[in-house]
């Protein structure tokens, strides 16, 4: 029961009392005992002892259990909460690292051929800024791991999507890089897997965050 009200009711019925029964035992009104189940008052201190005693339980019994039961639902409500929060945290995160990914293929397309710049150069900065978007992922994912290890439809479905994904650009990369012999560049297409990876997840978090509100 949720509250002390229904909780008076229920073990009334279990002891198949109507009102007027328990109102007389108890020295009351009906309209009390109604109050009682109805939560517009609660039982007076000098009360409490002979309706535990009228339904064959102890005064821990009644209140103690009530408090069990809301504590338990007030957790699964932190619970909840700290999930959320989680998922919203991860999935800004990944959508940063996402940005920054697009930042770095941006620089690396035109730092070379647009700006002339030292290849050595711009393709340290663009390793820098996939480290950096890197390394915001597997910090997020870490820190904000959630706390239910049960994986989802959502999850497998995402896994089933990126690994079919995967085959496919490793065939593609193959045929791309034996044809080219351009293997110093061709290295990018797994760059723009990992994005395509990132944007998937991020997809499939909002999708369950949307649901969970």
């Amino acid at each position: 029961m949720n509250n002390l009200g229904e909780r008076l009711f229920k073990l009334r019925r279990d002891k198949k009392l109507s009102q007027e029964e328990v109102a007389e035992k108890l020295n009351v009104t009906r309209q009390t005992i109604s109050k009682w189940e109805t939560n517009q008052s609660m039982p007076d201190f000098d009360k409490v002892v002979p309706l535990c005693e009228l339904y064959g339980i102890t005064t821990d019994e009644l209140f103690i259990e009530l408090k069990r039961k809301e504590t338990s639902k007030n957790t699964e409500f932190v619970i909840d909460s700290a999930e959320k929060l989680k998922t919203s945290k991860k999935a800004k995160g990944i959508a940063v690292s996402i940005v920054l990914y697009f930042l770095g293929i941006v620089w690396i397309m035109i730092s070379i051929p647009v700006m002339n710049m030292n290849p050595i150069v711009a393709s340290a900065i663009f390793l820098l800024i996939c480290g950096i978007a890197t390394g915001i992922i597997i910090y997020v994912c870490i820190k904000y791991k959630k706390i239910k290890n049960k994986e989802t439809e959502a999850d497998k479905l995402r896994n089933q999507i990126s690994n079919v994904v995967a085959i496919i650009v490793a065939i593609i990369y193959l045929i791309i890089s034996f044809k080219t012999m351009a293997w110093h560049l061709t290295w990018i297409i797994w760059v723009i897997f990992g994005l395509f990876e990132e944007i998937l997840k991020l997809v499939f978090m909002l999708r369950s965050y949307k649901d969970e509100k």
